[in-house]
């Protein structure tokens, strides 16, 4: 709850910077000299991309918390029990060891959204974030086929990627979380 709290303060704060921003911008075009009008547009397509970047993100969470909803009504969400550092980490040991399984078991199921979610959240706890968010894009990519497709038994087809992510040329693409 309280991440859910911290995210609508922080990105209702970025909606009141965008708006101030925007305004800055809208006050420049009016000036009405080539260089105001210049620096106008410039700070105008601040507030664009921003917004693009916040709305992009809030989908990313909602998408990845709806995925987790699902797998906690099957009872199969991952559980936090690992042991933690007296500064409330979890010890790299650990989380290294959960992540070889979590890697192993989405090899055998690389096309199963469930195996990538898991995957997603050992290498979060693993201190791998940037493979933690390609893992959960993979795990929301797979979902959105599996529901599509309503799955009746046939041979089993490649995995798909997300937009812009090359698909992996085996089911062993997840790799090792950095460091390890």
């Amino acid at each position: 709850m309280r991440a859910k709290i911290t995210y609508f303060i922080t990105a209702a704060v970025l909606v009141f910077y965008f708006f101030l921003v925007g305004s800055r911008g809208v006050m420049l075009i009016r000036h009405g000299t080539p260089v105001t009008v210049t620096f106008g547009v410039a700070v105008l397509i601040l507030p664009v991309i921003g917004v693009w970047f916040l709305w992009k993100n809030t989908q990313f969470v909602r998408r990845a918390n709806a995925l987790a909803a699902e797998l906690d009504a099957e009872g199969g969400l991952p559980v936090d029990d690992l042991p933690r550092t007296p500064s409330g980490r979890i010890e790299r040991d650990a989380a290294d060891a959960v992540f070889t399984k979590r890697r192993e078991e989405t090899e055998d199921a690389p096309d199963d959204w469930r195996t990538w979610f898991r995957l997603a959240v050992a290498y979060q706890d693993a201190r791998d974030t940037p493979r933690a968010r390609k893992a959960m894009q993979r795990a929301i990519a797979l979902h959105r086929t599996s529901r599509s497709d309503h799955p009746v038994p046939s041979t089993p087809s490649a995995p798909s990627s997300p937009p812009g992510e090359p698909a992996p040329s085996s089911p062993a693409a997840p790799s090792s979380p950095s460091g390890a």
